[in-house]
């Protein structure tokens, strides 16, 4: 059958029907991974189309897949978090949705306060077995979706279950049947998509979710999940391992929504922010991360970083609150006692730090030469230059601007004769074999010690 593509408007071949390949030995893509070496890439030079909703958004696993991974958090904790996570959304709901657990009692308090904080956004839904009992328990609390593992790669059906592809499709078939009947809007977790056989159960299983969707008259999602890292947005890789292809088959052949579509990835090989903005790029609406990348393993997608991303795509922050990604920060070293590699992009207390002298130098001019955007704006994070044998006189100059708040007009620059007294200082504590940077308070020192006077007046000017 031909139709007419509403976005395109071009006639497409629309007889694609995959059928279920009910193999007798799984298909483990040996000569791609052989699990010796390191997993190659593989390509066919088929190219598909970008294809970008109109719509997209960021879901969120901080308190499921992510939580897995550190010490449990409190209700309490969740709760402040959520909030957070809500501002940083904005009212638009870029950040859409936030899945919990519902095992324990702790569990449910967590959905329930969340549920009660008044907020719109992210609608709380949950994670749980696939069986009626919890099914019976997503209705008591209220929640209108809830995760169900579909894992489809051989590697899960037949090494983990112990099933055949038909098993394994007619017992994930009655799960999903039995969040229908309860009024549940399911949503489908596509385990180790990357490593499945694409079109002999991937495109079958979700054409049939989504004619399981169309007789219920209720939406059935599928979260397509790279839990291994092995995804790749490279043009022309070839499935399993291709990002575009895995989004635009499931779209194209499988017909299923934008909107139902969700990615789902781990940062085993790096690539997690880049394969989560090609779902986006390729069809796919939703892409599902966690607060700082927490989560197993590597982590999941760090859904702060999706959020610039997001502004970077779409051309505006859409009324999210970016001052909230340092709040979150904060709120994990401060309160939760996570700490947050000094390095990482956004969050980390080095991300828009220097050492450099001759970065200093560049920035007392105009700190635009040296930052990525305007942080204190945005961020709620001013640069900041940390001091050690490299940083000359221009970073001290810095230092002392930024650490006593100067007003511009107030600034010093690098020929300022007490800047010179402290690099002295500076260097006499390296000649002796100093390996740390210098802290704060004895920067602030060294200046008392250079000149009192003009330490109190620096005080008072940056009140």
């Amino acid at each position: 059958m031909i139709e007419i593509n509403k976005k395109t408007n071009l006639l497409e071949d629309k007889i694609y029907n995959y059928s279920l390949q009910d193999v007798e030995k799984p298909q483990l893509y040996r000569e791609i991974f052989d699990y010796e070496h390191v997993p190659k890439v593989v390509f066919n030079n088929r190219h598909v189309p970008m294809n970008m909703p109109e719509d997209i958004w960021i879901t969120d696993t901080t308190f499921r897949d992510g939580q897995q991974s550190t010490s449990p958090f409190s209700v309490e904790q969740i709760v402040s978090l959520y909030k957070l996570m809500s501002r940083l959304g904005g009212p638009k709901g870029i950040i859409r949705q936030s899945e919990f657990f519902l095992y324990s009692e702790k569990d449910r308090k967590a959905a329930e306060a969340c549920m009660n904080a008044g907020l719109q956004f992210p609608e709380v839904t949950s994670w749980i077995r696939a069986n009626k009992k919890d099914f019976e328990l997503v209705k008591e609390m209220g929640v209108k979706e809830t995760g169900v593992l579909v894992s489809c790669s051989d590697y899960h059906i037949f090494k983990k279950m112990n099933l055949t592809r038909a098993q394994a499709l007619d017992k994930y078939l009655g799960t999903v049947k039995d969040a229908l009947n309860a009024g549940i809007r399911p949503r489908c977790h596509f385990e180790d998509i990357t490593r499945a056989d694409f079109y002999g159960i991937v495109v079958p299983f979700a054409t049939s979710l989504m004619e399981l969707s169309k007789e219920a008259g209720i939406p059935i999602k599928i979260r397509a999940c790279d839990t291994m890292g092995f995804g790749v947005n490279y043009v022309g890789a070839a499935l399993p391992r291709s990002v575009p292809g895995i989004i635009y088959g499931l779209h194209h052949y499988a017909e299923v929504p934008s909107e139902m579509l969700e990615w789902h990835g781990h940062n085993d090989f790096y690539k997690v922010v880049t394969n989560a903005a090609t779902a986006w790029l390729y069809g796919c609406s939703a892409v599902n991360c966690s607060l700082l990348g927490i989560g197993e393993r590597t982590g999941n997608c760090p859904l702060e970083a999706m959020a610039i991303e997001y502004a970077s795509l779409k051309g505006t922050e859409d009324g999210m609150d970016f001052t909230a990604i340092t709040e979150i920060a904060e709120y994990f070293e401060k309160e939760i006692g996570y700490v947050v590699p000094p390095r990482t992009p956004f969050v980390g207390r080095s991300f828009n730090s220097t050492r450099a002298g001759i970065h200093a130098d560049g920035m007392l001019k105009d700190e635009e030469i040296y930052n990525i955007f305007d942080t204190t704006k945005l961020l709620n994070r001013p640069m900041h230059v940390s001091i050690n044998n490299t940083s000359g006189l221009a970073g001290v100059a810095y230092w002392v601007n930024e650490y006593y708040n100067l007003p511009k007009e107030h600034k010093i620059d690098k020929s300022h004769p007490v800047v010179a007294k402290i690099k002295e200082m500076i260097d006499k504590e390296y000649a002796n074999g100093r390996q740390s940077v210098m802290g704060d308070d004895e920067l602030d020192n060294m200046l008392l010690i250079c000149d009192k006077d003009l330490h109190k007046k620096l005080l008072i000017l940056g009140e």
